[in-house]
């Protein structure tokens, strides 16, 4: 981690990596107020998260057992708020949960308990989240572009780059080399989604032409 910049270098590609995410956790989150119409980019974007995911999880992982094994560096940075280290576990565990979930309903068809799992770990995580994003948003905004800025870099910035930008590149090919699989799997559940919205529509035509 010496070749990131330390434990600011730590810090700066938490923010960097926080910022990409969330952009595109916004939109995840967005098509899942109408899933059925946007299960598709549901899917793709959540396979794209993957890696930015793990890279954001595995950084802050790092600090914080480089904060509890006793480092200098990473204790002058100090501990996070009281009830945001409380949190940050469950916050972990929902997250595995939830991708994991998602990855794993790949796999199987029709209904099926990792469905129930993925979406109660949705909540869960989306409850945590927003103290999260509340707690961090005006760090993330200020601090997640420094390394993309031509000046006052600090040193490492140039291998933080290759990493954020290498996980979304990583995101993008996981996505796209499973797009026929998603394709298969949105045959199996998509349309069954598109087949509930247009069974109330079909029985008021009929309804209406039998009048």
């Amino acid at each position: 981690m010496r070749r990131l910049g330390g434990a600011f270098g730590n810090e700066l590609l938490t923010l960097s990596a926080a910022l990409v995410l969330l952009v595109l956790l916004a939109i995840e989150v967005l098509t899942t107020l109408d899933l059925p119409a946007y299960l598709s980019v549901h899917l793709f974007l959540g396979l794209v998260l993957l890696p930015v995911v793990s890279l954001k999880l595995a950084s802050t992982s790092w600090r914080a057992a480089r904060y509890y094994t006793g480092s200098a560096e990473y204790r002058r940075l100090g501990p996070p708020q009281i009830v945001l280290r409380a949190l940050a576990p469950v916050l972990v565990v929902a997250t595995v949960a939830l991708f994991g979930s998602g990855v794993a309903f790949l796999a199987v068809s029709g209904t099926h308990p990792l469905r129930t799992i993925h979406t109660f770990a949705f909540l869960v995580w989306g409850v945590i989240m927003i103290v999260h994003v509340v707690a961090y948003l005006k760090r993330v905004l200020r601090g997640g572009l420094a390394d993309w800025r031509p000046g006052g870099r600090v040193a490492g910035s140039g291998s933080r780059r290759v990493l954020v930008v290498g996980s979304l590149v990583a995101g993008l090919v996981v996505a796209g080399g499973t797009y026929s699989l998603q394709r298969s799997w949105l045959s199996r559940h998509g349309d069954r989604g598109e087949h509930d919205q247009r069974a109330p529509a079909a029985a008021i035509t009929t309804k209406s032409s039998a009048r």
